[in-house]
C-alpha cells in the first residue's frame, strides 16, 4: 500500500505518517519546510524526504491515496497531479476514517478540554490493557506517537473543529461519525474562518448530526451552550450530562474521594475535574470498571503543555500551557489560584493565533487575566506581518483585556529581561502560548526563576 503526504511535517500529519509506516505501508511525503520535533522523529522512521519541496514527480498512479495537509496550498503543484491523475486525495481526518471504518469510534469534541480528555482516557485503556488506536493533539507519556493506526476494534479521537483541508472546508470532527462523542465546552474560536458566535456554535450542532445513529454523547451540562445545542437537537442519540468530578484540595494536592478512600491527582483545576468526569463517563461506556478507572487516573500526569509544571521548588513553580483562547486563558489561570491561594501569580499570555490577534475578537478577553496577581501580554510583532494582521499598541491591548495592571511587551528579549528582574519568593509563574514566545527558551527561564526564588528565600 503506497501512500504519499503533501506537507508531511504538520503534528498531526507526520505522526499520521508513522502510524502507516508501522502499519507497513510505503509512505512517502514531501514539504517545504519541516520543524521540530516532527524532523527527527520522520527521519527516525525513514520517512523524511530526501530533499524539501514540491515535485509533481513524486505523483504516480500507482499512489493508493495523497493525504494533504493544512500548510499545503490549494495550487500545490504535487495535489494539481494527483487531481489530473484520478488519485484518491484524502485530508488526514478522512484518512482516519477510512481506517476506522470498523472500529468503535469515540470521539472528543469541544472548544477547550479535548486534548486532556483523549489524555485521560488513553491513559486509562493503557492502563487497563486495552487495545485501542488513537488520535490525539499532544505528546502523552507511554504513548511513542500521537497517532496509532493498527487492526484494534477501538479508536479514541481527539476531534477539532478546524477545517480538514486546504480543498475541504468542513470541520475534522465532522468526518469521523462518533459511536460515542462529549461535548466539553463551547467558546468562540477560530474567526478567521467561523466569523460569528452563532456560525461557531452550528459546527457542534452538526457533529451531532454526523454520529451514527443510536449513538451516545456525553456533554457537560454546566455549560450553558453545550446545554443549548444538546436541548435543540433532534437526532437518534442517547444523551447523558455530567459535571466535576468530587474532590478536595489540600496543601496543592487535588484528592479524588473513591469509596471512603482518597485518591491523590497529578493534575488540578476546576477544568481538569470537568475533564476527568468525561473521561471517565466514557470509559464506563467502554466496560471500564469504576475501580479500574480510579486506580490508573491516579497516575495521569497531565499531556504535554496542558498546565505542564517545568519546575518546582518550595513556595515557587513554574507552569507551561497551551491556553491562548479567552476560556482557556480565564480557566488556566483560575486553576493555579485556586490550587495554591497563598501564593501570587505572575500570568503572561502570548496573542499567536490569528483570532487572538485579530482586533475585532481581542475584546472577548475582557476579564480572563482578572485573577492574575501581574498580568502580562506578549506579542511577537514579527506575528502581525507573518498573519498579515494590522499591529496594534499597549493601549488597545490594555482596553480589551479591561485590566489595568497589565503589562504589555512586544519585544521577545525585553520580556525575557523583565521575568528575570522578579523577586519569586512565594508567587507561581504560568507561561501560556500556542506559538513559543518568540524562540524563548522556557526551560531556561523556568531553571532560573526557581534558582532565583531559592536565593531570596536564602537573603531573607
Amino acid at each position: 500500500m503506497r501512500v504519499h503526504f503533501i506537507a508531511i511535517g504538520g503534528s498531526a500529519m507526520h505522526n499520521l505518517a508513522i502510524a502507516l509506516k508501522l502499519k507497513g505501508y510505503h509512505v512517502t511525503g514531501s514539504d517545504d519546510t519541516i520543524e521540530e520535533p516532527s524532523a527527527s522523529r520522520l527521519k527516525k522512521h525513514g520517512i523524511y524526504p530526501a530533499k524539501l519541496g514540491w515535485d509533481p514527480d513524486r505523483i504516480d498512479p500507482g499512489l493508493k491515496a495523497v493525504i494533504l495537509g493544512m500548510h499545503a496550498r490549494p495550487d500545490n503543484p504535487e495535489l494539481l497531479k494527483a487531481q489530473e491523475l484520478g488519485v484518491k486525495v484524502y485530508s488526514y481526518p478522512e484518512y482516519i476514517f477510512e481506517q476506522s471504518r470498523n472500529k468503535k469510534r469515540v470521539v472528543i469534541g469541544g472548544s477547550h478540554g479535548k486534548t486532556t480528555i483523549t489524555s485521560m482516557i488513553l491513559h486509562v485503556l493503557h492502563a487497563c490493557g486495552t487495545d485501542f488506536d488513537y488520535l490525539v493533539g499532544a505528546q502523552l507519556a507511554g504513548f511513542e506517537t500521537m497517532v496509532r493506526i493498527t487492526d484494534a476494534p477501538l479508536i479514541i479521537i481527539e476531534g477539532d473543529e478546524y477545517l480538514s483541508s486546504p480543498i475541504d472546508r468542513r470541520p475534522k470532527f465532522h468526518l469521523y461519525h462518533a459511536d460515542i462523542a462529549v461535548l466539553s465546552g463551547i467558546a468562540w474560536d477560530h474567526i478567521n474562518v467561523f466569523p460569528t458566535f452563532e456560525n461557531y456554535v452550528e459546527q457542534f450542532s452538526l457533529f451531532l448530526k454526523t454520529m451514527e445513529p443510536g449513538g451516545t454523547v456525553f456533554y457537560n451540562q454546566d455549560d450553558e451552550t453545550v446545554q443549548s445545542v444538546i436541548d435543540k437537537d433532534e437526532s437518534p442519540l442517547t444523551k447523558k450530562g455530567y459535571t466535576a468530578i468530587e474532590s478536595v484540595t489540600r496543601k496543592g494536592i487535588t484528592y479524588l474521594n473513591y469509596k471512603g478512600k482518597e485518591v491523590p491527582l497529578s493534575v488540578f483545576g476546576a477544568h481538569n475535574l470537568y475533564n476527568m468526569e468525561a473521561a471517565h463517563s466514557v470509559c464506563k461506556a467502554l466496560e471500564i470498571s469504576d475501580d479500574q478507572f480510579y486506580q490508573a487516573i491516579g497516575t495521569f500526569k497531565g499531556a504535554s503543555r496542558r498546565l505542564e509544571l517545568l519546575a518546582s521548588s518550595g513556595n515557587t513553580a513554574v507552569y507551561k500551557d497551551f491556553a491562548h483562547s479567552p476560556s482557556k486563558l480565564k480557566a488556566t489561570i483560575q486553576a493555579v489560584k485556586d490550587q495554591f491561594e497563598d501564593r501570587e501569580l505572575v500570568a503572561v499570555i502570548e496573542l499567536h493565533t490569528f483570532s487572538s490577534l485579530n482586533k475585532n475578537f481581542l475584546a472577548e478577553y475582557k476579564g480572563s487575566m482578572d485573577r492574575a496577581d501581574l498580568p502580562v501580554v506578549f506579542i511577537n510583532k514579527k506575528t502581525f506581518e507573518e498573519k498579515q494582521l494590522e499591529p496594534y499598541d499597549e493601549s488597545v491591548v490594555k482596553e480589551a483585556f479591561g485590566n489595568n495592571k497589565l503589562l504589555f511587551f512586544n519585544n521577545c528579549e525585553i520580556l525575557d529581561e523583565f521575568l528575570s528582574c522578579i523577586n519569586y519568593k512565594g508567587k507561581n509563574l504560568l507561561l501560556m502560548s500556542s506559538g513559543n514566545f518568540g524562540g524563548l527558551d522556557l526551560d531556561r527561564i523556568a531553571q532560573r526563576t526557581i534558582a532565583q526564588a531559592k536565593q531570596y528565600n536564602i537573603q531573607t
